[in-house]
C-alpha cells in the first residue's frame, strides 16, 4: 500500500515537473538569461526598444495634436458664443508657433 502510494507520487511529482520544464521552455528562460550574459546584445537591445519607443511616441503625439486642432478648428466654425473666440485665439497662436 506504501509503495503503491509513493509510486503514485512519484508519476505525479513527474508530471509536474514535465509541466514545468515546458512552461519554462515557453518563456524563452535560456534565450533571455543568454542575452544577459552578453553586454553588447542587450545594450543593442535596448537602444532599439527605446528608439522604437520615442518614434512611437512622436508619432502619436503628432496624430492626436492634429486631431485636437482639427476638432476645435470644426468647434470654431460652430461659432459658440464664447467658446468659438477664446479657439480662434489658440489656433492662431499654434499657427504663428508653426
Amino acid at each position: 500500500m506504501l509503495k503503491q502510494k509513493k509510486s503514485t507520487n512519484l508519476v505525479a511529482l513527474q508530471s509536474k515537473t514535465n509541466e514545468l520544464i515546458k512552461r519554462m521552455e515557453k518563456l524563452n528562460l535560456a534565450e533571455y538569461v543568454e542575452m544577459l550574459r552578453d553586454p553588447k546584445r542587450l545594450l543593442w537591445t535596448n537602444f532599439l526598444a527605446g528608439a522604437a519607443r520615442g518614434i512611437g511616441m512622436a508619432v502619436g503625439f503628432t496624430l492626436l495634436g492634429a486631431l485636437v486642432i482639427y476638432l476645435l478648428q470644426r468647434v470654431v466654425l460652430l461659432n459658440l458664443p464664447g467658446i468659438s473666440n477664446f479657439l480662434a485665439d489658440i489656433i492662431r497662436m499654434v499657427q504663428e508657433q508653426s
